[in-house]
This record gives C-alpha cells, sequence and structure tokens, in this order.
C-alpha cells in the first residue's frame, strides 16, 4: 500500500525476525552432464529448500549460484580468514544466501531512496520477498539472480564496462564506475542498428554493445530492416554484401560469449520486415546451417500484406520507398509457413496488431521485440521480467486466493 509518506507493507508470510517461516532446508548435490556422460558441473553439500526439485536445484546451483569472491562461512555462520588472517573466499554454498543477497538488496535501493514510509516497512518488504523466492511463489529475471547484490553484500567490483545509469539525487546520465555496485540487472533490451559499418550505432557497433549485455546474463533483440539488401549501391561505388552476411557474425560472437560462461548462452532476436528486398533470403536462414545456426529470427508482418494474402494479391519489396522486386504475396506466405513447419522459425511479429494494442507506441516506433517477443519496445528500451507460480495460489479445495495473489504482484520480484 502506498502512502504520502511512502509504501506500507503487510506482512503474510512472516513474522519479524524469521522471514524463512517453516521452511525445511537440506543438503543436495548438483551435477550437470553431457550426453556421453562427461561431467559439465558439480556441486556438493548445498542447501535447498526440501520442496524443491532436483531441476529447480540444479538451475540455481550452476546458473545463479555465484562461483567466486564470496566470503566463506563456517558451520556457526562466522566468516573463515586464513592463516594470514584474510577472509576465504569462494562459491556461494546455499540458495539463502541467494535469496538474502537479492531481497536484501532490493530493500536497499528502497530504503535509500525513500520508497518505504518506516524501517519496519522496508524490512517487512525484505522478509516477505525472502520467503516469497524461498518457496518459489515468485522470481526475478535471470540477471537479477546472476548480478544484484553481488557489491552490496560481498563488495564484488571489476572494472567499468560501459554501462550508465541516472543518479537518483541528480537525475543526470551518469557513467558506472565497475561492474557491480551498479548492476546491470535488466532482462531484455531493444536495440537500433544503422546502415553504417563502423560508426557508432553501426553495425559493428552492434556487437560490442550486445557483448557488454550477453556478458551479465541479458537478452536483445534488434530489427535489420534499416541494413540495405544485396546488390544495393554503396556511397563508395561498390554494391551492399546484404543483410545476411551481417547476422553471420553477431551469432558466431553471442555464441562464443555464453555469458561469459557461467550464466547461459546468449539469447538475441533478429527481425526483418517482410518487404525488405532480403526476406526470402531471411525466412530460409535457419534451414541453412551456414546462415543463422542459434539466433531467435521473426518477421515483422503488417495488416497490408495479410490482405494481399488473402486476396492473392501482389506485395512490394522495397527499398528507401522505391521498389525493389514485386512478388506474390501468398506465396511468400507459404514460404514462412513451410519454413516455420520445419524449424519452428521464423516467427511472426504483426505489427500494426501490436501497435494498437501496445501503450509506447506514442513515444517511438515499435520495430523490435527481446528474444522471447513478449517485450515489443521502441528501440532503446528495457525491461525486467518477473514471474508469480501460480499453482502457489491455489487452496487445497481447488480456489483461488485473488488476494494473496494480488498481495505478491504488488511486492514480488
Amino acid at each position: 500500500m502506498a502512502t504520502k509518506s511512502g509504501l506500507k507493507i503487510e506482512r503474510r508470510y512472516t513474522t519479524p525476525g524469521n522471514p524463512y517461516n517453516n521452511i525445511i532446508w537440506e543438503k543436495r548435490s548438483s551435477k550437470i552432464t553431457n550426453p556421453d556422460g562427461s561431467v559439465v558441473f558439480e556441486m556438493k553439500n548445498v542447501e535447498i529448500p526440501s520442496t524443491w526439485s532436483q531441476v529447480a536445484t540444479d538451475i540455481m546451483v550452476s546458473k545463479y549460484f555465484r562461483k567466486a569472491g564470496v566470503p566463506q562461512l563456517d558451520k556457526d555462520g562466522n566468516v573463515i580468514k586464513d592463516e594470514n588472517g584474510e577472509v576465504v573466499l569462494g562459491p556461494e554454498t546455499s540458495s539463502k544466501q541467494v535469496f538474502d543477497r537479492l531481497a536484501e538488496t532490493w530493500r536497499h535501493w528502497g530504503e535509500t531512496t525513500g520508497y518505504f514510509a518506516s524501517t519496519e516497512d522496508a524490512q517487512a518488504f525484505e522478509d516477505e520477498l525472502k520467503y516469497m523466492l524461498a518457496t518459489q511463489m515468485a522470481a526475478p529475471n535471470s540477471p537479477q539472480w546472476f548480478n544484484t547484490g553481488l557489491n552490496f553484500k560481498y563488495g564484488l567490483t571489476g572494472p567499468a564496462q560501459g554501462f550508465w545509469y541516472v543518479d537518483p539525487k541528480t537525475g543526470k546520465l551518469t557513467e558506472g564506475e565497475d561492474s557491480y555496485s551498479r548492476p546491470q540487472p535488466h532482462a531484455c533490451f531493444i536495440q537500433s542498428i544503422d546502415d553504417d559499418l563502423v560508426n557508432e550505432g553501426g553495425i559493428m557497433d552492434l556487437w560490442v554493445k550486445e557483448a557488454r549485455l550477453f556478458k551479465f546474463g541479458s537478452g536483445t533483440g534488434t530489427n535489420f530492416s534499416n541494413l540495405r539488401g544485396e546488390g544495393e549501391k554503396l556511397s563508395g561505388g561498390g554494391v551492399s554484401s546484404g543483410v545476411m552476411s551481417f547476422p553471420k557474425i553477431g551469432d558466431r560472437a553471442a555464441g562464443a560469449i555464453k555469458s561469459g560462461g557461467t550464466t547461459r548462452r546468449a539469447a538475441k532476436m533478429v527481425i526483418l520486415d517482410l518487404d525488405h528486398p532480403d526476406i526470402e533470403e531471411f525466412i530460409t536462414a535457419k534451414n541453412n546451417s551456414d546462415t543463422l545456426t542459434q539466433f531467435n529470427i521473426s518477421v515483422g508482418v503488417t495488416d497490408e500484406f495479410m490482405t494481399a494474402v488473402k486476396e492473392d494479391k501482389d506485395f512490394d519489396l522495397t527499398y528507401d520507398g522505391d521498389i525493389y522486386e514485386t512478388v506474390k504475396a501468398k506465396e511468400l506466405w507459404d514460404e514462412i509457413i513451410e519454413h516455420a513447419h520445419s524449424s519452428a522459425e521464423p516467427g511472426l511479429l504483426f505489427w500494426d496488431t501490436m501497435k494498437d494494442y501496445h501503450n509506447a507506441e506514442y513515444c517511438s516506433p515499435l520495430v523490435s521485440t527481446n528474444p522471447c517477443a513478449e517485450q515489443p519496445l521502441p528501440d532503446g528500451g528495457c525491461c525486467n521480467l518477473g514471474a508469480v507460480n501460480l499453482e502457489r495460489f491455489v487452496d487445497d479445495n481447488g480456489n483461488f486466493m485473488i488476494d494473496q495473489f494480488k498481495e505478491t504482484v504488488a511486492i514480488g520480484p
């Protein structure tokens, strides 16, 4: 509940001093193997809530546990020091450590910027979130698990990575001084691309920006329709190699990064509008192993095109408003269906429908989405994603507990 003096947080699941009320913990092992049985990752004696599945355990331990730089604790919770009096560092060994660093950092951020009505409300916010995370009622997007709290809880820093933030005190855009004091917790980004090879905002610059995001576990989506089609004239007198020569580079770069090797394979969406001259090659890309092997690819569809399909009319492929080629809309549609059936891609983004229903269209045109396509935003946009586990809100009689659900949504990650 929000008041003029700040947020009031009502406790439902916890009592003061007991954020993990009635949660039973147990020690487990986590092992990830290749199909041939070789071990990719293994960690023993990790602390996990007893209600968690082994799959959830493996994801938490292999992906979300910080693997270095964490002060190690003895069985009584005291920091371990070596013979020189230095703190012994290593990995997180308990999911409780992960829940703590997330919820305590969120509480810290909110409290230092004046969100809560009182210290008691800030503590209730922290405790309720710890309980929600531990019981799998709600969860944030992956970059939150990867990055949030590493500085606040463990003092980790690292070199600056090219990230910026808006200073809450001054309201000014400020360059981050290190990797983790202002972490990169956003799930998905929409990035633009200019029809320029090496300058800022151009093709090669996109790979650098994507690398920054992939390294910290985020995904990114870009519409490539700005780029000239194959054979179109360049200002220097030559001709363009076409759109499809460039996503190959991005595909290899994303595959090499794999989010620093500690999180997940980089997620990327590549989009091309249906009126682009290279659209037919783009549609077939996923069935050509020499082109795109791992990206999500989608085509941008308009109402005009769908009407042309329905009425079996011609459809123009264009560049800079000039007609490049005229094709049969129905044949192009059949080609999309054929390749989507065989490789599950390309996906379809119905731009006109999305724009009709989207509340961000007023600020800038919608031209792209994140890799999972649930967040269509203007270029330069980003989002934090979270999930609420609906099964946790069904009682023994099959009734949905709407009040608990609403409260969880109100303060959940």
